[in-house]
């Protein structure tokens, strides 16, 4: 329960690591990719403000959707540091990641529609296999070395 005396009070990385459900390591290297920051106290050890537990969150959906690590960082540094990030924050981000993710999605139905085609043919041509050997430009060229 959140009370007037404990709003503000910082969270160690044990702490965050329990309430979010995300090792202690990965916090680490979160904090060392820049995806969420800490201040150090007089004994030189983590404290979090209580808002990382959103952006932890965030971070964890974004993953689980297939998101890149480098693109999180990206869309996080669009958010204020002072605070957890808010619905209106999620939408900027869903709304930017929707694109890439139905590119995605029409990619993978277009491979599983074409691996269907293969099954039946089973021969993984290197010269005819769409699936094995997609937008071969090179072979076009003929046997060989062609980039030496």
């Amino acid at each position: 329960m959140i009370t007037a005396a404990n709003v503000h009070k910082q969270l160690t990385v044990g702490e965050v690591a329990a309430r979010s459900g995300v090792a202690v390591t990965a916090l680490h290297f979160y904090e060392a990719k820049g995806l969420i920051k800490s201040q150090r106290n007089a004994g030189n050890q983590r404290r979090y403000p209580r808002e990382v537990l959103r952006r932890v969150a965030l971070i964890k959906v974004a993953q689980r959707l297939g998101i890149p690590l480098a693109e999180i960082g990206e869309a996080l540094k669009q958010l204020p540091d002072n605070r957890a990030p808010t619905a209106a924050d999620w939408k900027l981000l869903s709304e930017q990641w929707s694109r890439e993710l139905d590119a995605r999605i029409n990619q993978l139905m277009l491979l599983r529609d074409r691996l269907n085609g293969c099954i039946g043919c089973g021969c993984l041509s290197m010269e005819a296999c769409p699936l094995r050997n997609q937008g071969d430009v090179l072979g076009e060229r003929g046997p060989g070395a062609h980039y030496l």
